[in-house]
């Protein structure tokens, strides 16, 4: 809306992206680093998740346990974008999203693999599967904390 002086009040979007600019500026070079491993990885997980849909259509996680694993690893074909995309916009609730899914996401995989990992622990070394998910998880939930912080004061200052 104009004000008298001219002035446009909220922002217009071609000020979203310098405003956004900015605040990735205002970040330190360890947050920037941090939000951006965080960003590929539930980038990099929203493919991964979408991948097995497009495979294996509705029933790709078939082979878990419970119905509510399939219904959960289905949702991350939309929790993982957004928790990436909150966080690519420095939003907390994208960290707070992102300590959520990642909670989830490595409880579902270990518990939903268990009796494999009884049966052959070794797989536990492979490169995709779970050690990629829980050392991200881990990373995650360490970095939450000091990251959320630094998303308030580059919103801030």
């Amino acid at each position: 809306m104009r004000q008298a002086t001219g002035e446009v009040r909220g922002h217009a979007p071609a000020d979203l992206g310098g405003g956004l600019r900015q605040r990735w500026g205002r970040l330190p070079v360890w947050a920037r680093w941090v939000a951006a491993v965080y960003a590929i990885g539930f980038a990099q997980g929203a493919c991964a998740h979408l991948l097995d849909l497009i495979r294996g259509g509705i029933h790709a996680y078939a082979t878990y346990p419970h119905v509510a694993f399939e219904v959960y690893f289905i949702s991350l074909v939309v929790l993982d974008p957004l928790a990436a995309l909150l966080v690519v916009r420095l939003r907390g609730a994208g960290v707070w999203l992102a300590c959520g899914v990642m909670i989830t996401d490595v409880t579902a995989n270990w518990a939903g693999n268990w009796p494999s990992i009884q049966a052959d622990w070794t797989q536990l070394l492979r490169p995709v599967g779970l050690l990629p998910i829980t050392l991200f998880g881990l990373f995650v939930v360490a970095t939450s904390g000091a990251l959320r912080r630094a998303f308030g004061r580059a919103a801030v200052t």
